[in-house]
């Protein structure tokens, strides 16, 4: 029976800290294609203006 709980308390334990990491990957994944469409526009308005900064 302690064995049992023990096994059911890591369990939960993996369970939460996977289910976080894939949170923070999913949230991770669309700050960086936000930035990177930033880093296009900003890119794409300093060619046009032809500013050499």
């Amino acid at each position: 029976m302690n064995i049992l709980f023990w096994i059911i308390v890591i369990v939960a334990v993996v369970l939460l800290v996977v289910g976080g990491v894939v949170e923070a990957v999913r949230f991770l994944l669309w700050v960086g294609i936000a930035l990177v469409l930033i880093a296009v526009i900003a890119w794409a308005i300093r060619k046009i203006s032809g500013n050499k900064r």
